[in-house]
């Protein structure tokens, strides 16, 4: 990564991305301001300028891995217009991300975002249309929709941290079981859509 040569030449993204490296690097404990300062090569204090802290910026890099995340997603679930193939593209990408960038992950899925902040309100948006896009081709109602994406992000999401928690112990693929269960949420939304129709 390219560092700045001087502390007055740091610019905010400088050090998300070197927070961002110290997290795929070392995981969630090297997200901090004096880690990343020690990545920079410059003194804690430099950093204050451009974020608010440990808090600030935790906050900063959520929101860029967001970001990542977000373009990862889009890019896997490119050229497919078929409910079935977006929503098992969708789900495939997510856990693919969350396997190459586990600690990233981590991070992201345990800072909620708050739609009252306009960065966060546009990727809360951005994600909930991502997963509309493919839910809406099985033409559900409001109320459906909801019950729906509640119950397809819980299943994935869930699937995901019991799976980086090591808690799949028993001898079965845990590949083949993800398949099964993206299924069994296909059946499970033609069930939904036909319930009150």
């Amino acid at each position: 990564m390219g560092r700045p040569t001087k502390e007055k030449s740091l610019r905010q993204q400088d050090v998300i991305e070197a927070a961002i490296a110290c997290l795929e690097k070392e995981g969630e404990s090297a997200l901090g301001v004096n880690r990343v300062a020690r990545e920079l090569g410059i003194k804690p204090p430099a950093i204050y300028k451009h974020l608010d802290g440990n808090a600030g910026l935790r906050r900063a890099v959520v929101l860029a891995i967001w970001r990542k995340y977000l373009t990862y997603s889009q890019e896997q679930m490119a050229g497919l217009s078929e409910p079935h193939a977006l929503l098992r593209a969708g789900g495939h990408a997510t856990r693919n991300f969350a396997r190459l960038h586990p600690a990233l992950y981590k991070v992201m899925m345990q800072f909620q975002l708050q739609p009252t902040e306009p960065d966060a309100a546009a990727l809360i948006q951005e994600s909930l249309g991502l997963l509309k896009k493919s839910l809406q081709l099985y033409e559900l109602n409001d109320s459906q929709l909801i019950d729906v994406m509640r119950m397809v992000n819980a299943a994935i999401y869930g699937f995901i941290s019991l799976e980086q928690a090591g808690l799949m112990t028993l001898e079965h693929s845990t590949d083949t079981s993800y398949e099964v269960m993206l299924n069994a949420l296909i059946v499970a939304i033609e069930h939904i859509r036909h319930e009150s129709a």
